[in-house]
């Protein structure tokens, strides 16, 4: 940068900063009120997150205290079943809904292994939960979603499930064969 030359022009001082004129709408109390402004505004952002996620909360952690329910369902007389056969039978589901209507009903493959002696298999793959098909040509369970193949004792054969089929507690009741109905049927091993 060079100097002027005139004598008349005035010398600037480099070091002298300009004077920055004063913006009206950075008052102090403009700058308290918007202050407060974006106080509040988080403060109701906060809240509405709270509010939203305590439902959201709620529904994921409702099923870890509340009791499943459970109930014995008859599914037909000792008599009706031949010894060796396995046949799908139909239960009402323990925990339907108002609305549920057909979905209310749930079922299990039932196997007459002896005199008084039932086996129940769920009716639902371990891999991702299709319905299972019983084939007694091959006297195998046949997933049909993925391959999953099950023997007639409900252990894996072949294909992707991870375990055995759930089992359903059985009891004989007055010569009356019953289902225990439960949420979820439980893992064999």
């Amino acid at each position: 940068m060079s100097i002027p030359q005139n004598p008349d022009t005035p010398i600037e001082d480099p070091i002298e900063a300009p004077t920055v004129p004063v913006n009206p709408y950075l008052s102090p109390e403009r700058m308290a009120r918007r202050k407060f402004i974006n106080q509040l505004t988080i403060g109701l952002g906060a809240l509405g997150a709270v509010v939203t996620a305590f439902p959201v909360a709620a529904y994921i952690l409702a099923p870890l205290f509340k009791e499943t329910p459970e109930s014995w369902q008859a599914v037909g007389p000792v008599d009706q079943y031949i010894i060796g056969n396995t046949v799908q039978v139909y239960f009402d589901d323990p925990s339907p809904l108002p609305w549920a209507g057909v979905t209310a009903k749930t079922a299990a493959w039932l196997r007459r292994t002896g005199d008084l002696e039932f086996t129940a298999y769920a009716v639902n793959c371990t891999h991702l939960g299709c319905p299972v098909s019983w084939l007694e040509g091959a006297r195998l369970f046949m997933c049909p979603c993925h391959g999953g193949v099950y023997y007639e004792d409900g252990t894996v054969a072949g294909g992707p499930p991870p375990a055995a089929l759930n089992k359903y507690p059985i009891r004989i009741v007055n010569r009356r064969v019953e289902v225990k109905a439960i949420g979820v049927p439980l893992p064999t091993e």
